[in-house]
């Protein structure tokens, strides 16, 4: 008996029998695109019913399962590269280190900033301050940063404006992050120094705070001495000794201070460098001559070494000398300091804010109407498939070879159930 195509089933659709031998693989084992085509018409009613289920789904889910997204933005002028400045050889650095990282390096000023703001020390203070580990339901603070992350967006445009970008679910925060992106940058600015004068203050404001400690220790050595030889002020000769070495022992410790700042951006070559190594030395001469005394000594000269003073004092003069060093040292290292936080002041990289974030009163997602498109689209796929894999099944069925097959299989399975068990 000649076998009937799979295209007659009358699952399908009753239509005319199609001419004999077609089929929808060709003699040379190619699609023959026109039997597909009649095929998927033929099960046009079943791909219809995949889409409309598809849309109906994704429909029910964006409309009432997933929430509302809202997207706002602020807007700033980070501050321009000038030649030869701290910030641009930082960005130079990190651009260098970024090409070699394959990161695609760091080009300006703005991408210094886009890379703070995407820190995690920003992250974890806006994660504080907004609460957002509670918000987001995040048990872990890497969760956390990872979903702010997500939700957050830096964008460096071709006109140097910097556009931070925050979406949320809810209007007012959204716009309230976007702001406090803003702040932290402002505080976190302020803590690095990320100019040449601000790495010298900041220098220079470390080494004043140590020396302030020093001068404190020394004092209250100082005192100690005092109660202990009930000496007050040593006169004549000696205190003019003590003051001189002190000077010159301040002198040598401002100018290395001077040198180790200058140092962080200069190399030994430098002229200044040259001139403050020179005079440091002159000054080391100069100062174990006043200590030592190993000078010579010659008619006239009135300088004594400060080592031969008398017995009885001796430990008090050390101690005040020390003194007398740190209160000069101390001066001379404010002095430095003041004048490196004025030049801060003035080549300060402070951004300028273009827009502050508002309260979008628009939705930015999700898009609905190209999601319910896509699952339409997907969902005809899938009817498609299943038209033409149901094809392929009935013509399988219909083979008296295969038929046979499968009812020899389905009847070994059939034995294979209801023999009894060899454990029993």
């Amino acid at each position: 008996m000649p076998q009937e195509p799979a295209l007659n089933d009358p699952r399908i659709g009753t239509h005319p029998e199609p001419a004999s031998g077609t089929e929808l693989y060709a003699e040379d084992d190619g699609i023959d695109l026109m039997e597909l085509a009649i095929l998927l018409m033929r099960g046009k009613k079943i791909i219809l019913r995949f889409v409309l289920v598809a849309m109906a789904l994704t429909a029910i889910i964006v409309y009432l399962v997933m929430k509302p997204m809202y997207t706002a933005r602020a807007v700033f002028l980070a501050p321009q590269d000038s030649p030869g400045s701290g910030m641009s050889q930082i960005a130079s650095q990190l651009g260098a280190l970024g090409v070699v990282s394959g990161l695609g390096g760091l080009k300006s000023t703005g991408d210094v900033y886009v890379g703070i703001l995407g820190s995690r020390t920003i992250a974890d203070t806006l994660i504080k301050r907004f609460d957002l580990q509670k918000i987001y339901k995040t048990k872990k603070l890497s969760d956390t940063e990872k979903k702010l992350k997500n939700r957050s967006e830096f964008i460096l445009g071709k006109d140097t404006l910097i556009t931070i970008s925050v979406k949320d679910h809810d209007p007012k925060r959204a716009a309230e992050i976007a702001n406090g992106y803003l702040d932290a940058l402002h505080d976190q600015n302020g803590r690095l120094a990320l100019t040449d004068s601000a790495q010298r203050r900041l220098f220079f404001q470390q080494q004043l705070e140590r020396e302030k400690n020093a001068l404190e220790d020394a004092e209250v050595e100082l005192k100690k001495t005092q109660e202990k030889t009930g000496l007050i002020v040593p006169g004549g000769q000696t205190l003019a000794e003590i003051q001189a070495s002190s000077n010159v022992r301040a002198q040598i410790a401002s100018r290395q201070v001077e040198l180790a700042a200058l140092k962080q951006s200069a190399t030994d070559q430098n002229p200044a460098v040259v001139r403050l190594q020179t005079e440091i030395a002159g000054l080391q001469e100069q100062k174990q001559r006043l200590e030592s005394g190993t000078g010579q000594q010659h008619p006239g000269n009135m300088q004594l070494p400060t080592s031969k003073a008398p017995e009885l004092i001796f430990e008090y003069v050390r101690k005040q000398r020390e003194v007398k060093y740190h209160e000069t040292l101390f001066e001379l290292i404010a002095k430095q300091y003041e004048s490196a936080r004025l030049d801060e002041s003035r080549d300060a990289p402070l951004f300028q804010v273009v827009d502050t974030a508002l309260v979008p009163d628009k939705k930015s997602g999700p898009p609905r109407i190209l999601l319910i498109l896509a699952s339409s689209l997907l969902g005809a796929f899938a009817g498609a498939a299943w038209v033409v894999f149901r094809s392929f099944i009935l013509a399988f069925e219909r083979d008296p070879t295969n038929a046979k097959k499968l009812r020899d299989l389905q009847r070994a399975a059939s034995i294979n159930r209801n023999a009894p068990s060899s454990l029993g």
